[in-house]
């Protein structure tokens, strides 16, 4: 059975018609005022009906014709403006009645949906299990088969989630509207706002953003906030207030982030303490615990914005958190804005934890940073964290080396200083190469890796969101990749792995495949690693 299509209908003044009297019909009837339609509720006279039914029909919420079904109804109680024929139709006489067939078969005849009670194969459309917060709605179905079951699903969400994370839809809805409207609707970005979340994020999410362009300047703001939206922790964003929003506008009031000047050096002996840690490839189970202990020891937390949310949720309460607003063509200033932050929090004598994804040192910046803070007087404590260079691989179940296939792994970079192209290495066929920050450029890449010798069907993999919960591995060939993270959309951050130890443990003979999802098992008291990573098909 094909998945089905779902979608969110406007169906204000819409007439929905109600067949039956028990009181599934009355919660039919109800939902469909909740959602601003009329319902029209068909049964006969003798009819018994729910006492909060009877109270809708006498205070004019429902209408009720006190007769049997007719076919005509189909074509003749509806709205004007769409020739009398309804919008929808709700059957509650259960399936194995006669009447409910025929309905079914009228409705598909006149092409209205038509939803019939425990009878899915009469059904061209089901009703989710839903959760209702002000904008935000989300909408869990089983496909006819336990209704139950959505609706143990759904409150398992719902309660997964920070409360007024509606509001925050709001708030956020506000700075969108409020972006497009200074910035005069620029249209440069259109695939960072296309509406349906199937698309995902678009192969150029992180394309780089030149200075010479205006545009683009204007537009910054709107990729600003789509970052927000992707990268930031639930939490933070269901705490964001009005006052937030009036902050956040101002200072991307222009293409440029507000900087904190600079304080002015003193003789005074430093008080506060800096801490470079490095955050893993994601999952808060791969922390080392001296990473975890300066998290929970912290005053003020500076994060890449790449750092995942189950990390972030670990922050207690007291501290503040910063998440630098890094893009492409704005990274060195996010960078600046967050080396001043840190150094305002250290004279203020405060426990500076400075979070990076992965390693520090491993194009992390985390040299430049120590040698920063060591020139202002303060030396940092560096805690290592496990490299998605090497713990990718192991997620995606490709060993980096292998006897007879691999004896040799190196770890590159696909973006220079400024977004320039690197100096690719040359093809040894003995090698792993592992590209960190390559994806936003990866035609160019694979262009000049072609030039260098590497051969079109070389295995290759992009692992994203390595060790999260969403975590997806794209197997292919260098002939084939681009293609596949154009189609497949992409999920930062990423990396490309290449070399025959692509298919060492995993042989696929498709263009390329996709396997989505993530499990860490069995990480207990006793130490268990037997199966550590678990990639689900």
């Amino acid at each position: 059975m094909a998945p089905a299509l779902l979608t969110a209908i406007d169906s204000t003044s819409h007439v929905h018609l109600i067949v039956g009297s028990n009181p599934l019909a009355g919660a039919r009837c109800s939902r469909s005022l909740e959602v601003g339609a009329k319902p029209i509720l068909i049964a006969p006279e003798d009819a018994t009906l729910h006492y909060g039914l009877v109270k809708r029909i006498d205070e004019g919420e429902v209408l009720w014709l006190k007769r049997e079904f007719k076919e005509s109804d189909l074509s003749s109680l509806g709205r004007a403006e769409v020739d009398r024929v309804v919008d929808a139709v709700f059957v509650t006489v259960g399936g194995k009645q006669n009447l409910s067939t025929n309905i079914s078969s009228l409705c598909r005849r006149l092409r209205i949906p038509v939803n019939v009670v425990d009878a899915p194969n009469l059904c061209s459309f089901t009703l989710l299990s839903t959760h209702s917060d002000g904008p935000l709605q989300i909408g869990v179905t089983t496909s006819g088969k336990g209704c139950k079951l959505s609706a143990r699903i759904r409150r398992e969400i719902a309660a997964s989630l920070p409360p007024n994370l509606g509001d925050a839809v709001d708030r956020l809805g506000t700075i969108r509207r409020r972006i497009w409207e200074e910035d005069h609707a620029v249209e440069l970005f259109q695939d960072l706002e296309i509406e349906d979340e199937d698309v995902g994020q678009s192969a150029t999410f992180n394309k780089l953003i030149t200075m010479e362009s205006v545009e683009a300047a204007r537009g910054r703001r709107i990729r600003w906030l789509a970052q927000i939206c992707e990268y930031w922790p639930l939490r933070r964003l269901a705490a964001i207030s009005d006052a937030d929003v009036e902050a956040l506008l101002r200072n991307y009031t222009c293409s440029h982030p507000t900087k904190f000047d600079r304080p002015t050096t003193s003789n005074t002996t430093p008080s506060g303490q800096i801490i470079l840690a490095g955050s893993g490839p994601g999952n808060p189970d791969l922390l080392t615990r001296a990473a975890y202990k300066a998290i929970q020891s912290a005053d003020l937390i500076l994060a890449d914005k790449l750092v995942p949310s189950a990390i972030l949720d670990l922050v207690p309460r007291r501290a503040t958190v910063h998440i630098a607003r890094k893009f492409p063509g704005n990274a060195d200033k996010a960078q600046d804005e967050l080396l001043e932050l840190g150094l305002h929090g250290l004279k203020s004598g405060k426990v500076v934890v400075r979070i990076k994804q992965g390693d520090p040192y491993i194009y992390g910046r985390g040299g430049e940073e120590y040698a920063f803070f060591h020139s202002h007087g303060y030396t940092p404590t560096v805690l290592p964290g496990i490299t998605s260079a090497l713990s990718a691989p192991l997620f995606a179940a490709i060993p980096a080396t292998h006897r007879s296939v691999a004896d040799q792994i190196l770890i590159c970079t696909g973006t220079g200083r400024q977004g320039a192209a690197p100096d690719l290495p040359e093809y040894v066929s003995s090698r792993t190469v592992v590209f960190l920050m390559a994806l936003h450029r990866l035609s160019s890449l694979v262009h000049s890796l072609q030039v260098k010798g590497y051969p079109v069907g070389l295995p290759c993999a992009v692992v994203e969101r390595a060790s999260c919960p969403d975590q997806r591995v794209i197997r292919t060939t260098l002939e084939h990749v681009c293609a596949a993270v154009e189609e497949e959309g992409s999920r930062p951050p990423g990396l490309l792995i290449l070399g025959t130890a692509c298919t060492v443990l995993h042989q696929y003979h498709q263009k390329w495949v996709v396997e989505e999802g993530f499990t860490l098992q069995n990480v207990a008291v006793e130490g268990d690693l037997a199966t550590l990573a678990a990639p689900a098909a």
